[in-house]
């Protein structure tokens, strides 16, 4: 049987209700002792004297969570992780919004610490999401992640 590939993107900003509730499901997994999470924001970038204002997410979705998927089942294997989620924003998103989230979790600290950054960079080095950064003045520029 072929395993479900899980949809990452969410319309909008990740809201902090979605990150306590997703937090606040493990409570029942009693052999998780350890969680890490990576929280990234929309910053206010000053771009040649102009500000950010908003970020407008695409994606190509499909080939994103396929790819994500393999990232996700590599980290599985080379890690020893219990549970694993992983969300990014697709649409508008403004200054000090939540656009992307990952959540680890283990039954100690130290797998939650090696993968979480790993993952990160991964996803955002390999997923096929683009940014187009809003400027105040209504003007606009594709992102170049750094």
């Amino acid at each position: 049987m072929k395993e479900k590939i899980k949809n990452i993107f969410v319309e909008g900003a990740i809201s902090p209700a979605k990150i306590a509730e997703s937090i606040g499901h493990h409570q029942s997994k009693t052999k998780i002792g350890g969680h890490a999470l990576f929280l990234g924001q929309v910053r206010a970038d000053e771009i040649d004297g102009k500000t950010v204002n908003a970020i407008e997410y695409t994606a190509q979705t499909e080939i994103a969570n396929q790819l994500c998927h393999e990232i996700r089942e590599a980290a599985f294997s080379k890690h020893e992780l219990s549970c694993m989620h992983i969300y990014h924003s697709l649409g508008q998103v403004a200054v000090g919004e939540i656009c992307f989230f990952v959540f680890v979790s283990s039954a100690h600290r130290g797998p939650v610490f090696e993968s979480l950054s790993e993952l990160v960079n991964e996803i955002k080095a390999e997923l096929p999401i683009f940014g187009k950064e809003l400027f105040e003045d209504q003007t606009h520029q594709w992102k170049v992640n750094h």
